[in-house]
């Protein structure tokens, strides 16, 4: 038996059958990949450069040159905008090297080989030579050089300009359309989503134009260094030809001209058409579609400016000494144009008068009334009238500066910021914030609405600073006396000029913006449990992690429908208790609900479990948390009070002269604890925190009721006195 492996097909395929040959076919494959491919062909370009190639290869790699020409300027032309095409610079410079690494091989073969005839560095070199000079060296040198001047004097230095101007203009408008996107972002006209993709296409556009003004310089560079290489080709070939190898000058000049050219033509028509190419991709900025279509229906839309041209086409045809035939033929061809464009423009104003009736008159409404009067326009559908702000800032005419500046320090991205806080310090994402402006307003008035219905308002002067005294006093700053709109506390407005002595004198100074914006803030904070909907508390669930998901299905809706839920966490963010540890919250309901379905009850077992949170957010800087206990007394009738079953029937039954008396007391002590700066938490038993805190919430809702259960065993407590 031979050892000889069989030939063939069947070889190969039970080759590519066995281990073996599947680990051969996928080299083969992995030689296929595109960044093998691209950096094969970089080594192909470098070899062009360095080593001497056969005239086989010259004219493939010259016709590549030219179909990867082709085909860039047939893309340019087909895409609906230039980011589609965003890796332009990279291919510009790969055209450029490979054009360079061509006139590099055949520029060796010329000189080398181009005593041997016209056909010495290949046929595509001296097809293009012949077919310019065909005769006449003088004229094919004058084409090939206007050629040469039209591609570097025009195209190049043109597209380099676009390029340049674009990127500077780009750059410069980049903080403006930012500052739009956050706008946008914060009064709502914009998800968080499609506001990091108009960000994504932003970088991507500044990027572009910013990569096409420095390739641009790459087409230039290529046009200078072909229009050297045809110099030092047609000198050096002539003296190597005529000192050399033997020929006489005419023989040298002829050979080496043609060979020359043709190499030159080569070389300049596919770096024309990628400067042509270039040209339309930076200058279509602006212009969406592709090139065909945006140009005809650019060039439709004015029907007579295309009548009048071939109206003076027709005029000139008719002028003694002027050839009538072509002017009259484009003057005919004209004048068919722009009837097809007028016939265009009127059936589109047709279809858009039929689109109106038919949505102002129902089903057999026509384009226009009886009397032939165009018909109405369709009215807003009474149901966009239900849609509701959940938040809406309106600002009078002279607040639009804080919205509109191009300052750093405006509403919008203050409101952006305070909605990125109250989700880290409350658990939940602050629905989207409208702002419009209200001409009714005074000038400098605006009006925070909740619901539709004004929350608060308040006047602040753009351009200048809110100072405040810690301590009360008086300000001694020249300016206009104002009270603070958030807290009622007195103000000043400020020149921005004042603001380092502000700062010495140990004044706290604010901006307009940052004024609204704190406003915005406690209205919020204050109205927290209204916002915190039902759709949002899905939304809280639909976000927890996946490791999280098992608990939520075994909690809700088994033990806890998504409406109990909602009223927990909004008994929670009344009191201005972070829900963002919601797993924990989660884990609390489990365990209430076991022996009870009460909501009240509920919430105060998951405060319980949420202790350690509650401790920390009411510890003072030396780190203890201040306590002022409910006195025995007090502990005894409000638990007196309580009339009623168990559960949400049990009520608060107060006289209102106990209520008053109460009132009283706690006012007197915090007034006290004012004076020094402290406010401490005040403390009760479990049983009764709620009802205390309905009736403290009344005249301070910012005082926090605790009871002894949501003291953590590990929180520093320190008692300053007892109600």
């Amino acid at each position: 038996m031979s050892d000889t492996p069989p030939s063939g097909p069947s070889f190969l395929t039970t080759m590519l059958a066995t281990e073996g040959g599947s680990q051969a076919k996928s080299a083969f494959n992995g030689i296929l990949r595109g960044d093998v491919v691209l950096a094969l062909g970089i080594i192909l370009i470098l070899i062009f450069m360095l080593l001497p190639i056969p005239t086989w290869m010259l004219d493939m790699g010259l016709s590549v040159s030219i179909l990867f020409a082709v085909f860039i300027m047939m893309l340019v032309l087909s895409i609906q905008k230039p980011l589609e095409f965003s890796t332009f610079p990279t291919v510009l410079l790969i055209a450029t090297s490979l054009r360079l690494g061509l006139n590099v091989a055949s520029t060796r073969l010329i000189l080398g080989e181009g005593h041997e005839g016209e056909n010495a560095a290949g046929y595509v070199i001296s097809a293009f030579g012949g077919l310019v000079i065909q005769d006449s060296y003088v004229v094919g040198g004058i084409v090939f050089a206007i050629l040469v001047i039209v591609n570097f004097v025009v195209i190049t230095k043109g597209s380099g300009r676009i390029a340049e101007v674009a990127a500077r203009f780009t750059l410069d408008a980049m903080p403006g359309k930012q500052m739009a996107i956050d706008s946008d972002l914060s009064s709502g006209l914009l998800t968080e989503e499609e506001a990091k993709t108009k960000r994504k296409e932003l970088e991507q556009e500044s990027n572009f134009f910013g990569a096409m003004d420095g390739a641009s310089k790459f087409v230039r560079g290529d046009a200078v260094a072909g229009l050297l290489i045809v110099f030092i080709n047609i000198i050096g070939g002539i003296v190597i030809g005529t000192a050399q190898k033997g020929m006489t000058m005419a023989e040298a000049a002829q050979t080496y001209t043609i060979l020359t050219i043709g190499d030159g033509l080569v070389s300049q028509i596919p770096a024309l058409i990628i400067s042509i190419g270039a040209g339309l991709l930076v200058s279509k900025a602006g212009v969406e579609g592709a090139a065909d279509k945006a140009l005809l229906n650019q060039f439709t839309k004015h029907p007579k400016a295309i009548a009048m041209s071939a109206i003076l086409m027709m005029t000139l045809g008719l002028v003694p000494g002027i050839p009538l035939t072509p002017f009259a033929f484009l003057a005919i061809l004209f004048g068919a144009f722009a009837y097809m464009a007028w016939r265009k423009n009127e059936r589109a104003d047709d279809l858009l008068q039929l689109d109106g009736a038919g949505a102002g008159q129902g089903v057999g409404g026509g384009a226009r009334a009886a009397d032939g009067s165009p018909a109405p326009v369709a009215e807003e559908p009474i149901s966009k009238a239900l849609a509701m702000d959940t938040i809406r800032l309106e600002l009078g005419y002279g607040l639009l500066p804080l919205v509109q500046g191009e300052g750093s320090n405006k509403v919008t991205d203050q409101i952006k910021g305070l909605r990125r806080q109250l989700a880290e310090d409350m658990g939940y994402v602050l629905p989207a914030v409208r702002i419009q402006d209200n001409l009714q307003l005074p000038a400098n008035t605006y009006i925070v609405r909740i619901k539709e219905i004004e929350s608060g308002r308040g006047d602040v002067r753009p351009g200048m600073l809110m100072c405040m005294d810690p301590t009360g006093a008086a300000i001694t700053l020249p300016g206009e006396s104002t009270t603070e709109p958030t807290f009622g506390l007195p103000a000043m407005w400020i020149d921005e000029q004042h603001r380092e002595e502000a700062n010495f004198k140990g004044y706290t100074v604010v901006d307009a913006p940052t004024v609204i914006t704190t406003h915005i803030t406690e209205i919020v904070k204050d109205n927290m449990s209204e916002l915190l909907s039902y759709a949002e508390t899905q939304k809280l669930l639909d976000e927890m992690p996946t490791e999280y998901q098992k608990l939520v299905g075994d909690v809700i809706p088994a033990q806890l429908t998504i409406g109990g839920l909602q009223r927990i966490l909004q008994n929670l963010v009344s009191e201005r208790v972070s829900v963002r540890d919601l797993p924990t919250i989660l884990e609390g309901i489990a365990e209430a609900t076991v022996y009870t379905k009460n909501i009240s009850f509920i919430t105060e077992h998951v405060r319980s479990r949420l202790a350690r949170q509650i401790c920390d957010q009411n510890t003072n800087v030396t780190g203890f948390v201040p306590l002022l206990t409910l006195s025995p007394e007090w502990e005894q009738r409000f638990s007196e009070a309580l009339i009623g079953g168990a559960g949400e029937e049990k009520q608060l039954a107060m006289p209102p002269t106990e209520l008053q008396e109460f009132i009283t007391d706690v006012r007197a002590q915090y007034d006290e604890f004012g004076k020094t700066g402290e406010s401490p938490v005040l403390l009760t038993s479990p049983n009764v925190r709620p009802y205390v805190r309905s009736v403290i919430e009344r005249f301070r809702p910012q005082t926090c009721v605790m009871s002894q259960n949501e003291i953590h065993p590990k929180a520093k407590i320190k008692t300053l006195g007892q109600v």
